[in-house]
């Protein structure tokens, strides 16, 4: 991936970016958004005032220097980011903005520990990297077979309060041609216009099985905490969505697709939102081998917050294999929940070298359970996980 000149100096600005990886991608995204207005088209706001990008970024930079050596670990990685590349419409044209302004960034913030020779080695690595992201991405436009950054209007059948935080809004083409085929587990990008004249772009999985006339995305209203602001977007659509509204969406992408069409067992937990690409895995489960042996375990932090209890309930009646686990911090007298956080020792057993296990939800449930997994024997190559927001690749540091 790199010369051999430059890999001592990549290895050795390893620990440079453990202790100093935030304030470089912090003093980043300040100059080239000040720089480029344009982008934050693109670049999700939210995360930028909560932090989440800069820190997602700062270890994404960590991440690629500790695995250069080691393409295999950073593949999954690279895929995943070219997905998400694609949904918001990134272009070959960015890439020298985004490589001009991070090289000052780690020039600025490292000073003279920032010698001409780490410098080029930087510069070396990143071009490298960039060439893979821009031909992946021009692959995966070309295989959907649209423009970067192109969106479809989409005309709003049905909005349906899912639990006291999550609306499911279902969606056909305003001009009545036919929808783009998924997987379960795929995402949409929504475009919005906000009030101030802001474009803000958000991803929503498909929280319905494909191959039905309409979509489906299931939109959690985040609201705001002491140290994260509120979610303009999904504020938004939760405030404005009604039937005939158009919205502005992408096509499906997303690398994170459970293993529906297989008939060995398989294992989703999720906590949250997390639970909406895993409904539309089972629903396919059930549509095309209902006797699949499945564990399904969602968290929740009441039944006021458990969306799809009822629609996941339904399913166990074709599905005599399906074991359905809920876990409610506060169960609040409901029956049938666990009270407390997903424990991975109170779901059901499967056989561990033949299950897939497949996870979905915040950052932290996300880290606890691939934690609880690997201590309870879960083969590593066996565990999948999708996270809502910036990814902190703890697996890979």
């Amino acid at each position: 991936m790199i010369s051999e000149a430059s890999r001592p100096y990549i290895d050795a600005s390893v620990p440079v970016l453990r202790e100093h990886g935030l304030a470089i991608t912090r003093l980043f995204y300040s100059n080239m958004l000040g720089a480029h207005p344009e982008l934050t088209r693109i670049f999700n706001m939210g995360n930028q005032a909560s932090g989440a990008q800069q820190q997602s970024l700062a270890s994404a930079v960590f991440a690629y220097a500790a695995n250069i050596g080691t393409p295999q670990a950073l593949g999954p990685v690279v895929n995943r980011i070219v997905h998400k590349h694609v949904s918001v419409g990134i272009r070959a044209e960015h890439y020298p903005i985004v490589g001009k302004h991070l090289l000052e960034a780690i020039a600025a913030t490292l000073g003279d520990a920032a010698t001409p020779a780490l410098l080029d080695a930087w510069a070396e690595a990143y071009n490298s990297l960039a060439k893979l992201l821009i031909a992946a991405e021009a692959e995966l436009y070309s295989t959907a077979g649209i423009q970067p950054g192109e969106t479809r209007p989409m005309r709003v059948l049905e909005v349906v309060r899912e639990s006291a935080n999550v609306l499911s809004i279902r969606f056909v083409a305003a001009d009545g041609k036919p929808l783009p085929g998924f997987k379960p587990g795929q995402y949409v990008s929504v475009a919005v216009d906000l009030p101030d004249g802001r474009h803000q772009l958000r991803q929503y999985s498909l929280s319905d099985v494909p191959g039905a006339d309409s979509l489906r995305i299931s939109v959690k209203r985040e609201d705001a905490l002491a140290d994260t602001p509120a979610g303009e977007i999904s504020n938004w659509l939760h405030a404005n969505v009604q039937v005939g509204s158009i919205l502005q969406v992408s096509h499906p992408f997303g690398d994170f697709t459970p293993d529906t069409e297989g008939e060995g067992p398989i294992v989703l937990l999720s906590a949250g939102v997390g639970i909406t690409p895993m409904v539309s895995s089972l629903k396919r489960i059930a549509e095309v081998h209902p006797q699949r042996q499945v564990v399904f375990a969602h968290a929740a932090r009441d039944p006021g917050h458990h969306a799809f209890h009822t629609e996941v309930e339904r399913l166990k009646v074709a599905m005599p294999n399906l074991s359905v686990v809920n876990f409610h911090e506060d169960p609040q007298g409901a029956e049938g929940a666990i009270e407390g956080r997903m424990d991975v020792a109170r779901l059901p057993a499967w056989p561990l070298e033949q299950a897939e296990v497949y996870l979905c939800g915040p950052h932290k449930f996300m880290q606890a359970q691939w934690l609880a997994l690997l201590n309870a024997g879960v083969p590593a190559g066996r565990l999948h996980r999708e996270v809502f927001g910036p990814e902190l690749l703890d697996h890979l540091l």
